[in-house]
């Protein structure tokens, strides 16, 4: 197991399913969609989901312009990313030992604005293909204005760790005869049927999705 980049980054809680190799966190961030991004602002403490990519050793998180998170970040304010994916339930024989199997991510660091227009593209093309690869190239690009009216803050992936928990429940063995079942309930994200848009003109037929086909984005989106 690799070791943590820095101190503050090294799991203490359960530390046996802390992971700090960057394929690990690859895999779990490009896996997810929305992210939660944490400050500190007047303050008072924030955490705000929205949506995130990664390209290479970035990542990207998207907002607003006119955004208070935004706004308090882009010059460097400390921050924390957490990406989370729930891959079951666990039941156990006791309500002590009932948990979750789950992935996650924590990534801490400084969050700057990106100010180069070409750098805020290609992060927009990130957030694109995360949600549906080859998205970008269907759409309208955005225009100068769009572009202007949106914020892209840069977080670095230097100091990033995982921590995951798989497997059954972990019942003390004095609780084995419980008479009641144990096990895991897995839980997936599914895509359902598409819903056109009321003013979709007719002869356009909905892409494929899955959580497989999203993962799957195109080299350079996901560093890959």
């Amino acid at each position: 197991m690799a070791e943590p980049r820095s101190d503050r980054t090294r799991v203490r809680r359960e530390p046996a399913r802390g992971a700090y190799d960057r394929a690990t966190i690859d895999a779990i961030l490009d896996e997810g969609i929305v992210c939660h991004l944490g400050f500190v602002h007047d303050g008072q403490p924030y955490v705000i989901p929205t949506l995130y990519g990664r390209v290479r050793d970035e990542l990207y998180v998207h907002g607003s312009s006119a955004s208070r998170m935004l706004r308090t970040l882009k010059d460097g304010v400390a921050a924390c990313v957490t990406v989370t994916l729930v891959d079951g339930i666990v039941l156990a024989r006791s309500i002590f030992n009932h948990s979750i199997n789950y992935r996650s991510v924590v990534v801490l660091g400084r969050a700057v604005a990106v100010d180069d227009v070409d750098e805020k593209v290609s992060a927009l093309e990130a957030f694109s293909a995360r949600l549906l690869p080859g998205r970008w190239s269907q759409a309208r690009p955005p225009t100068a204005t769009e572009l202007k009216a949106t914020s892209i803050l840069r977080l670095p992936l230097d100091e990033a760790s995982a921590k995951v928990r798989i497997g059954p429940p972990k019942d003390d063995e004095a609780d084995h005869d419980w008479p009641v079942w144990a096990g895991v309930i897995p839980l997936s994200l599914t895509a359902g049927p598409p819903q056109p848009d009321p003013a979709l003109e007719p002869g356009f037929e909905p892409p494929a999705w899955s959580p497989a086909h999203r993962a799957a984005q195109p080299p350079g989106q996901n560093g890959q």
